[in-house]
């Protein structure tokens, strides 16, 4: 019986340094894109490049280039901070594992029961609840999270005025965020009165170009793809067995719910697993096995998620993904039939528990994933403004609710080397609308709508776009 046992930690251990080596050459696939890739993205961009790229120094226009990309790379890597501390603010406000205070009902439209003074006062209260929680943090993997993300800010919460001193820099963080939330809620106002519905749908797909990049996610664009994909195989752009290299940029790891700030289940990644699913519901793929999946995306915290859970799938162990639908919304018929069977054709799905979260009245559905689908999902560290990978040439990329963090010469930056990375004839789906450069080798060839609830502007156009 010990010998067994022996033998089966071997080869967990074994398992584990397969992934991890398997990780490390991932890793080294990625490579910065060169001046002669993309000089013709620049000239056509001339008149709104930054000075660093309108002037050539004595060494030549790829040293300008090498210098400015990496750079570049280097800046869009810091912003990874400031979604973190979003997210944490988005946790705090929303969060119920640290506190036993209501959540915060943060009413744009000036409906809410709550007004400003009394919402304040909560909003200081669970931040007071917060800080204290991170005093104490076990084994919690968000207090753990955050803790750590503070420390490196310079914060700690050893002592009482460690804590006090905390405690003022969270408060600041709250009135930041909430401040640049009003200050897009009144940019998004004034697109809504100027020009038509496809230059509002263009300036809404760079609101969050200064913001900091933020990884959580819900189940509302998987459901946006799988219609995408209807359409695109009833249309003959993708055809039935002909999709093997998929990738997913910036697949997202779900600290706390985008749109309702649940925090109650561990931390996951949705989409990866979502698409294989919806690949195979939709008919393009009959098996999981088939399909490798690639995902990009620049945060370690992604990376480092995804790795683990190869090794624990090696090993022999599901992915768990939980589904929280909150029954308040008033979800369209066709998104309540999304979320009944998501997950099925890539691993068990339990029946859903009906769970009450700090007043509000949520279902969830627990998909647990087979170790084999898993392992077809590979992590690679790569920033999609910045590089490209020579050893992948990919069918399909989706990326949903990413180029919005960024300008137009960096979605154009990025857009070619998507291009780079697909098939001839390969599909980008996003959604976003996307500058189409003659250099960029991407031309749109059709888009879906969707909605999501009855709610205003709680919906999605995905576009795809087709590499010649």
């Amino acid at each position: 019986m010990r010998s067994s046992v022996c033998v089966t930690r071997r080869l967990i251990l074994f398992a584990a340094a397969l992934a991890s080596l398997l990780g490390a050459a991932i890793a080294a696939q990625a490579r910065f894109t060169l001046y002669a890739e993309t000089r013709d993205t620049l000239t056509a961009l001339a008149d709104i490049l930054p000075p660093e790229l309108k002037s050539v120094d004595a060494a030549g226009p790829q040293s300008a280039w090498t210098e400015w990309v990496q750079h570049q790379d280097q800046t869009i890597r810091s912003r990874l901070q400031r979604g973190d501390e979003e997210t944490i603010v988005n946790w705090l406000l929303f969060g119920t594992t640290f506190t036993k205070l209501p959540r915060v009902p943060l009413d744009t439209a000036g409906t809410s029961a709550m007004d400003d003074a009394q919402r304040a006062k909560l909003i200081a209260a669970r931040a007071t609840d917060l800080v204290a929680a991170l005093a104490v943090p076990g084994q919690d993997e968000r207090r753990l999270f955050a803790q750590q993300l503070f420390v490196k800010e310079g914060y700690k919460t050893a002592s009482a005025a460690d804590r006090a001193r905390l405690l003022v820099h969270v408060n600041e963080l709250v009135q930041s965020v909430i401040a640049e939330r009003a200050a897009l809620t009144r940019e998004i106002q004034a697109i809504r009165q100027a020009g038509d519905a496809s230059d509002q749908f263009a300036a809404q797909s760079k609101l969050f170009r200064d913001r900091g990049l933020s990884l959580d996610t819900s189940f509302r664009p998987s459901f946006a793809l799988e219609q995408a994909l209807v359409q695109l195989r009833q249309r003959g752009l993708l055809k039935a067995g002909a999709v093997r290299d998929v990738a997913v940029i910036g697949p997202g790891l779900d600290f706390t719910d985008k749109t309702s700030g649940y925090d109650f289940y561990p931390q996951q990644t949705m989409q990866p697993f979502a698409l294989i699913d919806s690949l195979v519901r939709v008919g393009l793929i009959t098996d999981p096995s088939s399909i490798r999946l690639t995902t990009l995306d620049i945060s370690p915290r992604v990376n480092d998620h995804l790795t683990r859970s190869r090794q624990r799938a090696a090993a022999g162990q599901p992915y768990r993904i939980r589904l929280p639908l909150d029954r308040d919304v008033k979800w369209k018929p066709p998104v309540l039939d999304y979320w009944r069977a998501a997950g099925d054709r890539v691993g068990t799905v339990t029946a859903p528990a009906r769970a009450t979260v700090a007043g509000a009245n949520v279902d969830v559905r627990t998909v647990s994933v087979r170790p084999a689908v898993a392992l077809r999902i590979e992590p690679l560290d790569l920033n999609i403004v910045a590089q490209r990978s020579d050893k992948h040439r990919f069918d399909l990329v989706v990326a949903t609710n990413v180029f919005v963090y960024y300008d137009v010469l960096e979605q154009a930056l990025a857009l070619a080397n998507v291009h780079s990375m697909l098939k001839p004839g390969g599909l980008l789906l996003s959604n976003n609308a996307l500058l189409e450069l003659p250099s960029s080798g991407m031309r749109s060839v059709g888009y879906v709508t969707v909605e999501y609830s009855d709610a205003r502007d709680d919906g999605d156009h995905v576009v795809w776009y087709q590499a010649k």
